[in-house]
């Protein structure tokens, strides 16, 4: 008798498996986790992507802005430290490091609320720069602002709240191409480290 009562309920679990993962599969229901971009465990200038970190300035439009990207430890962190001269001259003003988030296609983040940084400075105002394969030129791209202290702390920037400049073409999260952080607009000394970037997924 207790065999049958354990095949019984055997049986009913099977099915309940089955019911549920088919609904599931109905649903086309996603579990995001959070997407790690780069935590510097590479120990050179590659992210967990397999992408380059590079340094750009607007040197590269006829400005005079200078800086180096280098691997640092910044008060218990590893991170990448971006030094520079922002220089508005000659219609320039900005530095940036500056990642490809894929070599061929678009990036999709789709599943994603926005992007998580773990940064420090001087206590200056930079950007953080995402572009899409729908933007055409140089000065276009889709932006957050913040303060980098001179302690460690951690930025979360929902792309709700992204604003486009230089483009009325809407922010899409299946077509980003690239990410920057930047110092920009005025002329001063950039100082920033980064030892963490990630998207995010609110539960």
């Amino acid at each position: 008798m207790m065999n049958f009562q354990l095949l019984d309920i055997r049986f009913i679990l099977t099915n309940f498996s089955i019911i549920f993962l088919m609904n599931v599969g109905a649903y086309n229901i996603v579990f995001a986790t959070d997407l790690i971009i780069d935590d510097r465990t590479s120990g050179n200038l590659s992210s967990g992507l397999g992408t380059q970190w590079r340094l750009v300035t607007d040197q590269v439009m006829g400005g005079v802005s200078s800086g180096d990207l280098t691997l640092d430890n910044y008060k218990g962190k590893d991170c990448l430290h971006m030094r520079g001269t922002v220089s508005t001259e000659n219609n320039g003003g900005f530095v940036q490091m500056a990642l490809d988030l894929t070599q061929d296609k678009p990036f999709d983040v789709s599943a994603y609320d926005g992007v998580e940084l773990i940064i420090a400075g001087n206590n200056e105002r930079y950007n953080v720069h995402f572009r899409t394969t729908e933007l055409w030129f140089p000065w276009q791209s889709y932006r957050f602002s913040f303060e980098a202290t001179v302690d460690w702390q951690t930025i979360r920037f929902p792309f709700a709240n992204i604003k486009a400049y230089k483009t009325t073409t809407e922010f899409q999260k299946n077509k980003l191409k690239r990410i920057g952080l930047v110092g920009i607009g005025k002329d001063f000394q950039a100082d920033l480290c980064v030892a963490s970037i990630k998207f995010y997924a609110v539960d």
